[in-house]
């Protein structure tokens, strides 16, 4: 049955084994673009925290105030708050990963703004979302216990609002992806238009955002992943 709870070998863990080596891999993937282009200093010599600034203001979102945080690739809009924060490194730095990733930042400042409603979407659920995933796996090993003590009825109506839980997590990751996205082609257009990268700079920051955009693409395969095993334990019985 659900030998994986005793420290027998589960082979359902194989179906977990691609998402974590595509996740290996676009963190590897942002790691290298953004360790290469923090090095290469952007011709218009601005900061990211002059970038996010001249982008919000030319939108009209001069309220929206641009803070220092205290950590590495920390960098977030907080729509709750209207506050654009940037790391260290990208606040202070004028690179073109700087540039980019505050701009992308500021892509989400302007979407919230303008009502995206991919972003507004987002927004509504992920408290939701946030209790129920965080509620998925203990219901989920509780409905496994129960089964494997014999009451297969109980057992899978309680998996089964495990399945329910953890798969809004699977609709939050998917919801993100357009989001991010269209962050980012913000984030260009925006350089672009305000000067704040010159023409010969833009594939440089495409391929910043690009390789960031791909970690989101990987924590979707990992939700997905996770979902196809859990529904291959409740194959089981």
């Amino acid at each position: 049955m659900y030998y994986g709870l005793f420290g027998i070998f589960d082979p359902t863990i194989l179906i977990l084994i691609p998402a974590m080596i595509f996740a290996f891999y676009a963190q590897s993937k942002v790691n290298s673009a953004y360790n290469r282009y923090a090095r290469v200093r952007n011709r218009s010599g601005m900061t990211g925290a002059a970038a996010a600034r001249r982008i919000l203001d030319s939108n009209g979102l001069q309220n929206v105030p641009v803070e220092i945080s205290n950590r590495r690739l920390s960098d977030h809009y907080d729509p709750r708050k209207k506050v654009l924060r940037l790391s260290p490194q990208v606040y202070n730095e004028p690179s073109i990963a700087s540039v980019s990733i505050a701009a992308h930042e500021a892509g989400h400042a302007i979407q919230h703004a303008k009502s995206y409603q991919p972003l507004r979407i987002r927004n509504a659920i992920a408290p939701v979302v946030s209790i129920a995933s965080n509620l998925a796996w203990p219901i989920l090993i509780v409905g496994l216990f129960i089964i494997y003590g014999g009451d297969l009825v109980q057992g899978n109506l309680i998996f089964n609002i495990g399945i329910l839980l953890y798969a809004s997590a699977v609709v939050f990751q998917a919801i993100t992806l357009p989001v991010e996205y269209n962050a980012s082609n913000r984030a260009i257009e925006q350089l672009n238009r305000l000067g704040i990268i010159y023409l010969e700079e833009t594939e440089s920051a495409k391929k910043v955002l690009s390789a960031a955009a791909l970690t989101y693409v990987a924590a979707l395969a990992a939700t997905i992943a996770s979902l196809l095993r859990i529904l291959a334990l409740r194959g089981r019985n």
